[in-house]
């Protein structure tokens, strides 16, 4: 009889036995594939969330020390010499070789301005692009519609008594203030924000731009690689890195990953010591069978692989069930329980892993069991005869 053979009548005669030690490892692989499912789409629709929630790159001109400022670039009045940029580079920004990189760019042109006899900060936008950079942005009113409507900081609305629907008067042209921002605590709230065509017109200063707002994704392509094709494009340009959004980004992402690879080890010792126990447990219920192989000449070497055979076939269908089970927890529950935006993915290796890892857990486990037992003596048999 093949060594086989006699593995598989033995898993056969020993249904209950195998199934409990089967659940212990469907439980053990099962709860790892789904944290590490869940973990690895939370990491990835952190990141996406992350890399959209505002600018983490911006490029500056050059300028001299100016009074009033705005994301780095200060403006005193039109008479102080600016060194803006232009529409040129921001188009020049989704020219770099990771352009695929790059999410939204949003150019400005900052100026000073009188309203109703108040000196007061325009900043011309592109505002599909601005709304898109800053997604926190919310309006009493709504957003403008047209090169002709404007919408004011709540700072700068309050102090020019502006509400929405107020008709705005800049350089001698009439404006519909379609929103009024709610308060940021940032330096919005003492702006206003006009189409920065209209803004290049009123400021006599066509295709200028003063700095550009770059959202940058970065997980395929760290965001120094990013700032240094930027620079190369723009060498008389300053470009910065916002690098705490980054950092906080990667701190977040570790966590997740340090807390979701814990967990998964403590499951895993849980397993292992299921399989241990419930195998060393049917070695003491084989005595005699197992006296009765080495009585009639079977070796040492013989019994451990009729145990370690068991082992690997009861773990190689675990890790398969187990990877199911985990797969189909993480589809179901993934975006209820952690409110994901993004799908929980196929990885082919997470599989391959996931029964791997089953088929370590069975065959570490049973080691020792298959140990002792071909270290039975051949004359425990007589005792059942």
């Amino acid at each position: 009889m093949r060594l086989l053979d006699i593995s598989l009548n033995n898993l056969r005669r020993r249904k209950g036995r195998m199934l409990f030690l089967s659940l212990g490892i469907v439980l053990g692989v099962a709860t790892v594939v789904a944290l590490i499912s869940i973990t690895v789409a939370m990491r990835a629709d952190l990141e996406d969330k992350i890399d959209q929630f505002g600018a983490n790159i911006v490029v500056l001109p050059e300028s001299d020390e100016l009074a009033l400022s705005y994301g780095g670039v200060t403006v005193a009045s039109a008479a102080v010499d600016v060194k803006e940029l232009t529409m040129d580079d921001a188009a020049r920004i989704r020219t770099i070789p990771n352009k695929a990189n790059i999410a939204n760019v949003a150019p400005k042109l900052i100026g000073e301005v009188d309203v109703k006899g108040s000196s007061a900060m325009l900043v011309g936008v592109d505002f599909p692009s601005e709304f898109f950079v800053k997604k926190w942005w919310k309006l009493d009113g709504e957003a403008p519609s047209g090169p002709d409507e404007i919408i004011a900081g709540s700072a700068v609305a309050a102090a020019l008594g502006l509400r929405p629907g107020s008709q705005v008067v800049i350089k001698g042209n009439e404006f519909k203030l379609a929103g009024v921002l709610r308060q940021t605590g940032q330096q919005d709230d003492n702006a206003i924000f006009a189409d920065i065509g209209r803004t290049q017109k009123l400021l006599g200063k066509p295709n200028a731009v003063s700095l550009i707002e770059v959202s940058a994704l970065c997980r395929a392509c760290p965001i120094e690689e990013i700032t240094k094709q930027l620079s190369d494009i723009m060498p008389g340009a300053k470009i910065s890195a916002l690098r705490f959004a980054v950092k906080s980004r990667e701190e977040t992402v570790s966590q997740l990953m340090s807390f979701s690879i814990a967990l998964s080890i403590i499951v895993v010792i849980i397993g292992a010591l299921i399989v241990f126990i419930t195998m060393l447990s049917s070695v003491n219920e084989r005595t005699r069978e197992i006296g009765i192989f080495r009585a009639t000449g079977f070796r040492k070497l013989h019994v451990i692989r009729v145990i370690l055979v068991e082992a690997l076939i009861v773990s190689f269908g675990a890790g398969v069930m187990g990877w199911l089970v985990g797969m189909g927890g993480s589809w179901l529950l993934g975006p209820r329980v952690a409110n994901l935006d993004v799908n929980v993915e196929f990885n082919p290796w997470l599989t391959a892993g996931a029964i791997g890892l089953s088929i370590l857990i069975g065959l570490a486990s049973s080691a020792y069991p298959a140990m002792r037992a071909s270290k039975l003596d051949p004359s425990e048999a007589l005792r059942f005869i």
